[in-house]
């Protein structure tokens, strides 16, 4: 939850039917209603807005240094665009998700969902969930507005669309993961070092030691594949790059025959947020609260 629920919290749980949740007793309603409160709770906090205003400005401003052009142009906004969403997306969704679960537990909001007699995997997957659903709207409303100019200047390729598919698919995964981390840290501040730790990673340290060990011949080119799915923030790098037909040489080219696909891409990118969730889900029984 966010920091502001200690406040008001459980009071908007109440309004927003969090009795219903007793007496609702199937798997999937319990899930779906907790996934309806937090996502209500975040529009209240305003997370929803902050979301969409980030991904907003950025696609505004992509388009409006780089869109002046025909279909090159256009291409090369969507170029630039994902190479600083690869940075910023993971960061983003980790630091969207990294209290989810530690945060609640401090503010004595986790403590409440948990005296229901609802299973507590079904708390965090609910959580995930509506924060999920949080995050891909900002998303899709935010590089929207970037599309929408684009549309109106003739300029919108299916690679913008497929910029932002991949990047709801990214950002799916990189709050699971941040979700993971918020149930397996003891305190807030430890999720949060977590997920910058995390972030680094991803973004700036893996690719280089994936191209180092191919470079001094640690292991062979075959791994290159290994390497990019093993990444997620990668892994959407090539995806939202498949659909660009300006986007020749360098990874593209070698990637080329070596099976990463872009169903290849979407299924690791699916992989990587079910089991980041469903590990949270069974890892929050271990949480004393």
């Amino acid at each position: 939850m966010t920091d502001a629920e200690p406040d008001g919290g459980v009071a908007e749980g109440t309004a927003l039917g969090l009795p219903s949740l007793a007496a609702d007793g199937s798997p999937l309603g319990q899930v779906a209603t907790i996934a309806r409160l937090e996502f209500s709770l975040a529009v209240r906090n305003r997370w929803a807005f902050a979301l969409t205003a980030l991904f907003a400005s950025l696609s505004v401003l992509v388009v409006a240094l780089g869109g002046q052009g025909g279909v090159v142009r256009a291409d090369a906004v969507v170029v630039s665009l994902v190479e600083l969403s690869a940075l910023l997306l993971p960061l983003v969704a980790l630091l969207f998700g990294y209290d989810a679960v530690v945060g609640s537990d401090e503010s004595g909001w986790l403590g409440v969902l948990f005296a229901l007699p609802i299973p507590r995997g079904r708390v965090v997957l609910g959580t995930y969930l509506g924060r999920l659903a949080v995050f891909s709207g900002g998303v899709v409303a935010g590089f929207g507005v970037g599309g929408l100019w684009l549309a109106i200047q003739g300029r919108l390729t299916t690679a913008y669309l497929g910029l932002v598919g991949a990047a709801v698919l990214g950002g799916a995964a990189f709050l699971a993961l941040s979700v993971l981390l918020s149930t397996l840290a003891a305190e807030k501040t430890h999720a949060l070092g977590g997920a910058l730790l995390l972030w680094v990673w991803v973004a700036l340290v893996h690719d280089l030691v994936s191209v180092g060990l191919i470079a001094a011949d640690v292991v062979g080119p075959n791994w290159l594949p290994v390497f990019v799915l093993a990444n997620p923030a990668t892994a959407f790098r090539v995806l939202a790059l498949q659909s660009v037909p300006t986007v020749t040489g360098g990874m593209a080219e070698v990637l080329v025959g070596s099976g990463v696909t872009t169903p290849v891409l979407v299924a690791a990118l699916v992989v990587w947020s079910a089991a980041g969730a469903w590990l949270a889900s069974r890892l929050i029984a271990r949480r004393s609260v």
